[in-house]
């Protein structure tokens, strides 16, 4: 569907993808049944007459789901009526073993894999397009803030540098989270097993989970409580930071001419102000980022307070409820679409930085590291010589030499510090209040400089590919069970 910049109306898909949307609930009581006969007829419960007849009324019975203006089924009942109409009340051999309770479970832990794996899959695509923004504006200076004020000179890349470390942890947790998540509860049955021998790891296989939660009162009904709410954390958690990303640039149209912005396209006109262009993308990735953890939220209320088997939290984060990672990809798709169009104007964020005294941090701790200066005395004359520069309108690149000199010799004289000489030439103190040899100077890894900020870009380039073949090989592992049974199913057939 078309994402739209206006931030109202309602434009929410349905799922995360169109493949998710395709493998609705019917789509996995399908796939549960075929992975039923399957294994029923390997571990010798049924024989291969009745999984040939059963396996042909499945097959009739998908055809009758496919048909035009059939709805999805939501429940295994109907299916099994399509079953029993085919080849009578032998198709209820396909149940032996397992109830609504494993189907459901299973079904929504399905539904909830391929929901992370489309919001993996998103969460790297932003991931990259700020990769590239930031590997183009290692020298692009800039302000950081605290506490709303200037506080510092970096550098975009530097900033952007910081947001890319936080998503790749985002990344590091799906992953951790992922030997939860792919775990299948097919075979526990109510949520106490059966009295048939039933292959519970043979089921997972099959549909493409790394294993069953070997409890089963766990699998039907314990880890529906946390594993889902862990998942939707972690939506959540990018959501936070996205609010934070969107919101600095947001501010950024408070200004009268702002460093940071979108191309006009990405802008809304005023209906009565002719000379506005109102950031719409923003203000609904922002928003969207809050019904993301809105929704989380609510998967987390609708688990509380519940004694053990209610169905209130069973599908609380799933498309048909609090839909939390609906949100969460229709949320990265707004970012990948807002950083694609944003525009970044060097020479207008350097001089942010020169209207303001971001540096002079960096001339207290230059007299202390170059001329044994205590701190605090640098400290105090750079303190006093901002106090007078904003009182008699000076800026960094005009404040006078001489009255710096004086200043200094004024605060030495108060602090009792024996020389009242400032040990700075004009030329020195010129480059120390200036943003690029600030920046260009700070030692560290991790610091802004654009050396230690490269080097960061690349360890960070190097992560989000390997991120990449993790996301590749678990999607392409998912696809290969599918098709091992799509062909074990077949062959029952036949």
């Amino acid at each position: 569907m078309v994402i739209s910049t206006i931030p109202w109306g309602r434009d929410l898909p349905h799922s995360t993808s169109d493949e998710a949307e395709a493998k609705n609930w019917g789509y996995w009581q399908n796939q549960i049944n075929r992975a039923s006969l399957v294994m029923l007829l390997e571990v010798g419960i049924i024989s291969r007459q009745e999984a040939r007849a059963i396996a042909g009324a499945q097959l009739d019975a998908e055809a009758k789901q496919a048909e035009p203006d059939v709805e999805p089924f939501t429940d295994i009942m109907p299916l099994e009526k399509l079953l029993i109409e085919q080849c009578g009340q032998m198709a209820t051999l396909i149940h032996t073993g397992r109830s609504r309770q494993d189907i459901f479970a299973t079904l929504n832990q399905a539904r909830l894999r391929l929901s992370v794996l489309d919001f993996a899959q998103n969460l790297n695509l932003l991931r990259e397009n700020i990769l590239n923004i930031a590997k183009d504006n290692v020298e692009t200076w800039m302000p950081a803030y605290t506490n709303g004020v200037q506080a510092m000179p970096i550098t975009l890349g530097f900033y952007f540098w910081a947001f890319l470390e936080s998503f790749e942890r985002d990344f590091d947790r799906i992953r951790e989270a992922w030997q939860r998540i792919n775990r299948s509860a097919l075979g526990s049955a109510v949520l106490a097993n059966s009295h048939w021998p039933i292959d519970r790891s043979r089921l997972a296989e099959l549909l493409g989970f790394d294993g069953p939660i070997v409890n089963g009162l766990d699998s039907t009904q314990v880890s529906l409580f946390d594993i889902p709410v862990e998942a939707a954390g972690i939506a959540q958690n990018v959501a936070i930071r996205m609010t934070t990303l969107m919101q600095d640039i947001a501010q950024q149209y408070s200004q009268i001419r702002p460093w940071l912005l979108l191309d006009s396209s990405a802008a809304y006109s005023s209906s009565a102000m002719p000379q506005k262009r109102n950031p719409g993308i923003i203000q609904k990735t922002r928003a969207k980022a809050s019904d993301v953890i809105g929704a989380a939220h609510t998967a987390v209320i609708r688990a509380h307070n519940l004694q053990l088997g209610m169905y209130d939290n069973k599908e609380s984060v799933s498309e048909d409820n609090s839909a939390v990672f609906v949100h969460a990809v229709h949320m990265l798709q707004l970012a990948n679409w807002a950083f694609s169009m944003l525009k970044v104007l060097p020479e207008r964020a350097l001089e942010e930085l020169n209207n303001d005294w971001t540096c002079t941090m960096a001339l207290a701790e230059t007299l202390q590291h170059v001329h044994a200066v205590p701190f605090r005395v640098g400290h105090h004359f750079a303190s006093d010589m901002v106090t007078v520069a904003r009182e008699d309108g000076y800026l960094p690149t005009t404040f006078p030499y001489a009255k710096a000199v004086e200043i200094y010799a004024q605060v030495t004289a108060q602090l009792d510090w024996h020389d009242g000489a400032l040990p700075l030439t004009e030329m020195q103190f010129r480059e120390t209040l200036s943003p690029a040899h600030v920046v260009s100077t700070l030692q560290g890894p991790g610091s802004p400089a654009p050396q230690s900020t490269s080097v960061g870009l690349k360890n960070i380039e190097q992560k989000l590919e390997a991120d990449k073949a993790w996301l590749n090989e678990k999607q392409g592992a998912l696809n290969t069970k599918d098709n091992l049974l799509d062909s074990l199913f077949k062959a029952l057939a036949q």
